[in-house]
């Protein structure tokens, strides 16, 4: 899947994933996808919260050898 903007949160361990995921998306426009790559073990629980409470729509989630990615449009 396309995505606009890529963050980086490897080796950012809970809340800065999430933080930095909220700044990236608040410069992003409305329908734009936001790809993020993790490695923070309780980033899929949070993300999904994240975007529960926000509006914003997750669009796939995957672990995949120590790092979780994650796909997420903009409200």
């Amino acid at each position: 899947m396309q995505f606009d903007v890529e963050l980086d949160a490897r080796k950012m361990a809970c809340p800065l994933p999430i933080l930095r995921c909220k700044k990236s998306l608040s410069e992003m426009s409305s329908g734009q996808v936001l790809k993020i790559v993790a490695t923070d073990a309780g980033s899929t629980r949070d993300f999904e919260v994240f975007c529960n409470q926000t509006g914003n729509e997750l669009l796939f989630s995957e672990q995949k050898n120590g790092e979780y990615s994650f796909l997420i449009r903009r409200r």
